[in-house]
């Protein structure tokens, strides 16, 4: 029997470990080994196929309305290429970003995750911190902490996957930390930002910001490569040309430029996608309408509750289910994608 190399294992475990001590909210908890156990034979299976090795960066997209969570891992060609998609347990609040403690919203933006983020000691099994506020929300006095990516099926603002989705997650960070990645990013979205979806939430008082994030989507759709991100005038921009020491967030943007091999491969996305949103309103694709809900749970896990209940769910994903009732989750309106979510319901 091949014995497991746990060199990486042990070279972060202290680096691992910083985090925990200092993170409240969805943390807490006595830590063990579970953050140092080896990626499963599988995935590193998949990975070889796919050109890449278990040290390679990764990069994170968050998708609420769907929700799930997608893997990016870089190939031997160099660019970004998805490894794997991970269906979402829970995710609590509504459309759109975090602005305060305490609003049960799971936040929206551009995040970059260290080391040092990573938490081994979360009561929800495993987690890592997105490290909300980025200094964009901070410049607009939005507030809240530690609003992380963890397991058990239960969310108060965070996202919450399996126990077992996770462990895979926290592993794959794990190594391509130990790889040399200083931090990988996370781009946390509303939906996949797709011509439809714009088309279909034109009228949601996030558009505004919701393109500042398609922008973003696109930078990475194009190139295949995390962006480089910058802030200012109160919004994001990506792969500016040059030094962006001198950009304040909260102030206006200085003249830039952005690389111009990006920008004709960005342009030339948009250009097609805004053309696809005038012709979907044109043929009559009605606007989301509105609808009270409390955040949303991808659909096979509503398949489990319903036809298993929460106690037995409870057991397959080693936690809590955050649901006030079963016919709360059942009428989820992120189901069909055809209404947003204003409001909640009560816990």
């Amino acid at each position: 029997m091949q014995i497991p190399v746990l060199r990486p294992f042990v070279r972060l475990a202290a680096v691992l470990a910083l985090g925990a001590s200092v993170l409240s909210g969805c943390v807490v908890g006595e830590g063990d080994t579970r953050h140092l156990q080896p990626l499963p034979a599988k995935l590193v299976s998949q990975m070889s196929a796919k050109g890449m090795t278990e040290a390679d960066p990764i990069f994170v997209r968050i998708y609420k309305k769907e929700s799930e969570l997608e893997v990016w891992k870089r190939d031997r060609s160099g660019r970004y290429a998805l490894l794997k998609t991970y269906p979402m347990c829970r995710w609590s609040g509504q459309l759109g970003p975090k602005k305060r403690e305490g609003d049960r919203q799971a936040p929206e933006g551009f995040y970059t995750v260290t080391a040092d983020l990573m938490n081994p000691r979360s009561q929800f099994y495993l987690s890592f911190n997105l490290g909300y506020p980025n200094p964009l929300e901070r410049s607009q006095g939005y507030s809240g902490s530690a609003l992380m990516v963890h397991g058990a099926c239960t969310s108060a603002g965070c996202f919450a996957m399996t126990d077992e989705g996770v462990s895979e997650i926290y592993g794959l960070a794990r190594e391509a930390f130990a790889g040399g990645q200083a931090g990988f990013q996370v781009q946390a979205l509303p939906f996949r930002m797709t011509a439809e979806n714009m088309a279909r939430y034109r009228n949601n008082a996030n558009i505004a910001f919701w393109r500042n994030l398609k922008e973003g989507a696109d930078h990475f759709d194009a190139t295949r490569q995390p962006p480089k991100l910058a802030t200012c005038g109160r919004r994001y921009v990506f792969n500016v040309k040059g030094d962006i020491s001198s950009f304040d967030p909260a102030g206006p943007c200085p003249a830039y430029e952005v690389e111009p091999e990006i920008q004709g491969l960005v342009a030339e996305r948009r250009a097609r996608d805004e053309s696809r949103i005038v012709e979907l309103v044109g043929t009559g694709l009605p606007a989301a309408a509105f609808a009270y809900a409390d955040g949303g749970m991808h659909p096979s896990f509503r398949k489990l509750l319903r036809t298993m209940g929460p106690e037995r769910m409870q057991a397959m994903v080693s936690g809590k289910v955050e649901i006030s009732r079963p016919d709360a989750a059942l009428a989820d309106p992120f189901e069909s994608g055809d209404a947003d979510a204003t409001g909640s319901l009560p816990r």
